[in-house]
């Protein structure tokens, strides 16, 4: 149980992260002075998302869509996750499209951070 919430912990952060990259990149409704002082603004968006994946996003994912577009539909997938947990965060906005973008650049923000995750501990093992 520890384990499954630091991990959960880690995305949570990692998700804040990417959020603040996404919108600072593919901006937003927000001026950068305002995203700048405000980190609680993508600490409860990334929250949000990290929920809605957690609960929502294992539904999804037996849509036949995935299936038939061998997998591309994921990234609409994934950018109406973002977009949905960017609308349900006050003071954020972004289009669809740059939430289908902000999507895969979380996407692989997590595959690294999972990866740095993964190596650390194939090296515990190899000490012990």
């Amino acid at each position: 149980m520890k384990e499954q919430f630091i991990v959960f912990i880690i995305r949570w952060l990692s998700n804040s992260f990417g959020l603040w990259v996404a919108v600072r990149l593919l901006g937003s409704g927000v001026p950068t002075e305002q995203i700048d002082g405000h980190m609680g603004i993508f600490l409860l968006a990334g929250l949000v998302f990290s929920v809605l994946n957690s609960i929502i996003r294992p539904i999804i994912l037996s849509l036949p869509a995935i299936l038939l577009t061998l997998g591309l539909f994921i990234f609409v997938v994934n950018g109406a996750m973002v977009w949905l947990a960017i609308k349900l965060t006050p003071g954020l906005s972004m289009t669809f499209i740059n939430a289908i973008f902000a999507g895969m650049l979380l996407s692989l923000i997590n595959y690294i951070v999972s990866s740095m995750r993964e190596l650390r501990r194939i090296q515990k093992r190899g000490d012990a």
